[in-house]
């Protein structure tokens, strides 16, 4: 059942989801050293796990923080993949943090702020729904990704050298 503290059903559910997601993600980090959230596997366009959860904190704080309820978050998208030392606590607490925020700001949304338009400064304009809906799907491709790629890692490092 959605938490009962947004003006919208809608957004309790969406906020359901979305966090769900990155639970999820920031769980599969917990015990492993920085080297292995940097690892990536061998193919040119993959992500180590520090630079997928990284990103996609950034892309909910962007969307929802800023996007769609007007704070600046001053965030660099280019810097997220740059990432190079992170350790799983920092993360987990930057999640706890950023957690917090969101479902604050989440429960002064009223129902029709999700139909209407929001300027995101690379997409253009969306409505609240839509945004909602952005973020739901980035943080559940990203969950995949970083599953995929800690079986990989843990894989790798357990076959005979």
């Amino acid at each position: 059942m959605p938490d009962n503290k947004f003006a919208s059903v809608e957004v309790a559910v969406f906020w359901q989801y979305i966090s769900a997601s990155i639970d999820r993600m920031i769980a599969l980090l917990a015990g492993l050293s920085p080297e292995q959230l940097a690892w990536k596997p061998p193919a040119s366009k993959a992500n180590g796990l520090g630079v997928l959860a990284t990103h996609t904190l950034g892309n909910a704080e962007e969307n929802i923080v800023e996007t769609l309820c007007g704070e600046s978050v001053g965030r660099d998208r280019q810097a997220e993949f740059a990432v190079t030392a992170v350790t799983a606590e920092s993360l987990q607490a930057h999640w706890e943090e950023l957690r917090a925020r969101v479902a604050a700001v989440l429960s002064t949304v009223p129902p029709e702020a999700l139909l209407a338009p929001h300027h995101h400064p690379r997409r253009g304009w969306s409505t609240g729904r839509e945004i909602l809906l952005i973020v739901a799907r980035h943080a559940a491709e990203h969950l995949g990704q970083a599953e995929l790629t800690r079986d990989l890692l843990l894989a790798q490092m357990t076959m005979p050298r």
